[in-house]
């Protein structure tokens, strides 16, 4: 019955990724990122979305975490530019945290102890973050360098991310998944701005926060419950996971850690002549790959095989514990504003290999008839 059941999912799966683009509704989506580029988790978690036919990306905006928004922007740009879809508007948001800074974090240091990765800040070497983007250079916030894949000619619209998110939002009320899978600043920023807009959202994915993830690797076995997208901007967090959001789906780095984008599977993607693909074999690394499974398991939800409803928060007392993952299970929380958070805890891999495989192979979706929706208000 497993098998059939399988087959079955595969052929709908396959059925779904062939369809004209015309043959089914699309789903709304606004992808919020930090853009590390070229390649990366973050970008192929944007090109999972823009690949699938099944999807209509109203946006992309961009938050500073693994490196500065303005070169995110730039590599996101010309991401769109080599796969031919130029029509997505990019949208920059929060170059810096609410209150965090690279300054209170060296403070933080002195009394608690080294934290090793901190995106932008040092770009440092550690494990899992292999790859052409790790350059050991530092550039500052509104510096660009020249860019390995080469520098985008087209420019990102000039309405910025949280009144982007907001005008959505509000122009399609209950259509609209937020798919946050890196610092929450400019959902923080939007919802400070017009707090009744979570309640127009269909749901909010993200991919943050850390429970008990079973790695040697640094930095989650000395401090299992610090993960970078929460910690970069606790104070974002925490506004965002206390908002009325009508559902919401994480996928944690507990189960992140279980998957790899290994040189294999970049060498058979490598094998197909399409942009994307090509894209991808020449810039991707391995590496975990944190964001592509919670873009995957938002297009196809078969692949989640266990998950835990729990409620979430993020300490922002700037003590020890500042910016680490605070959970509880139902009835034991404080009930102070957090929300409920369904957590992704298992997932079938092979399947997960085999979508992004195909998404990745299959050529790039052209554009939807043109319909008003254009950056700028």
């Amino acid at each position: 019955m497993k098998l059939l059941l399988r087959a079955s999912s595969l052929a709908l799966l396959s059925l779904a990724l062939s369809q004209p683009l015309g043959a089914q509704e699309k789903r709304k989506i606004i992808i919020d990122q930090d853009a590390r580029g070229p390649a990366t988790t973050d970008l192929q978690a944007i090109l999972v979305l823009i690949q699938s036919p099944e999807v209509e990306p109203l946006g992309i905006t961009v938050v500073s975490g693994d490196q500065w928004r303005d070169e995110e922007v730039a590599h996101t740009l010309r991401l769109l530019e080599i796969i031919g879809r130029t029509d997505i508007p990019v949208l920059p948001g929060a170059v810096f945290p609410l209150i965090n800074t690279q300054e209170e974090i060296a403070r933080w240091e002195k009394l608690y102890g080294q934290v090793r990765y901190q995106g932008a800040w040092n770009e440092e070497r550690m494990p899992g973050y292999e790859g052409a983007w790790n350059r050991g250079v530092n550039y500052g916030p509104f510096e660009i360098p020249p860019l390995p894949e080469g520098n985008p000619t087209t420019k990102p619209a000039q309405e910025d991310a949280p009144h982007f998110i907001i005008r959505m939002l509000r122009q399609y009320p209950g259509e609209v998944t937020l798919y946050a899978a890196g610092p929450l600043t400019n959902l923080a920023l939007a919802v400070s701005l017009d707090p009744e807009i979570p309640k127009l959202a269909k749901e909010l994915v993200l991919m943050g926060g850390s429970l008990s993830p079973t790695v040697d690797a640094r930095p989650f076995s000395p401090s299992p419950r610090r993960e970078f997208n929460f910690w970069w901007d606790p104070e974002a967090a925490h506004i965002v996971l206390r908002a009325p959001w009508p559902r919401i789906t994480l996928t944690p780095v507990d189960i992140s850690i279980r998957t790899r984008l290994t040189n294999s599977l970049i060498e058979q993607i490598g094998k197909t002549d399409t942009p994307a693909a090509q894209y991808l074999a020449a810039w991707a690394d391995e590496e975990y790959m944190w964001d592509e499974l919670a873009a995957i398991a938002w297009l196809d939800p078969s692949i989640i095989t266990e998950t835990q409803t729990i409620y979430m928060d993020v300490n922002i007392d700037h003590g020890a514990g500042y910016g680490d993952t605070l959970t509880w299970p139902q009835g034991a929380n404080p009930g102070l504003g957090e929300q409920r958070v369904n957590v992704i805890v298992d997932v079938n891999r092979e399947r997960f290999y085999q979508i992004f495989r195909e998404l990745m192979t299959r050529p790039t979706p052209t554009p939807s008839p043109a319909r008003e929706r254009s950056a700028s208000p």
